[in-house]
């Protein structure tokens, strides 16, 4: 049970209902998860969701990487809805299952891309240690160019972000879906 319920469409003023239309007619298709719960701050669901789309759909990463970043970022803060929204994108991506998979456990996974062992580091550094040492940082910028290393922080902060929302608002999958951030 959410520790709060998004806005009642039914009951949302003229500035909840542009934000949710516009939200709802975008590439996600809808008004779920963390946007819902913004919604009670009409203006803050507008520019998160602006900058949502701009990490999700328009960055410089690859999808692949871009959904190995959010996975890290959704285990990294047992964001069990963050994990249930996007573990089958990034399958659909093209992530190895047993990726996935590692990850679920707290397991460094086997790559054999060299990019997305990168991402994996760097998102479990920056999510442990609150920061990216210097060999990891130049091997990143080597392996992805500056401006993927860019766009992958806004990814990890962004998604940070959402996994907090959920988080603290206790916003959880549909009861049928199994929970796997045990």
């Amino acid at each position: 049970m959410p520790r709060l319920d998004p806005p009642n469409p039914e009951n949302y003023s003229d500035e909840q209902r542009r934000v949710a239309e516009a939200i709802a007619t975008g590439p996600r298709g809808g008004v779920r998860g963390p946007l819902a719960i913004w919604l009670h701050r009409p203006d803050l669901a507008d520019r998160a969701q602006a900058l949502g789309q701009y990490c999700r759909y328009d960055s410089s990463l690859p999808p692949i990487l871009s959904e190995l970043a959010i996975l890290v970022t959704a285990r990294a803060w047992s964001a069990e809805y963050e994990w249930f929204a996007h573990k089958r994108i990034a399958l659909e991506a093209g992530l190895d299952p047993g990726i996935a998979d590692a990850i679920q456990r707290r397991e460094t996974p086997r790559f054999e891309d060299t990019q997305q062992e990168v991402v994996h580091a760097f998102a479990t550094a920056l999510q442990n240690d609150r920061t990216v040492g210097q060999t990891l940082y130049d091997r990143a910028v080597d392996t992805l160019g500056e401006t993927a290393v860019v766009d992958l922080v806004a990814v990890l902060g962004y998604y940070a972000f959402v996994s907090m929302t959920l988080n603290v608002f206790d916003v959880l999958p549909p009861s049928e879906v199994p929970r796997e951030m045990t």
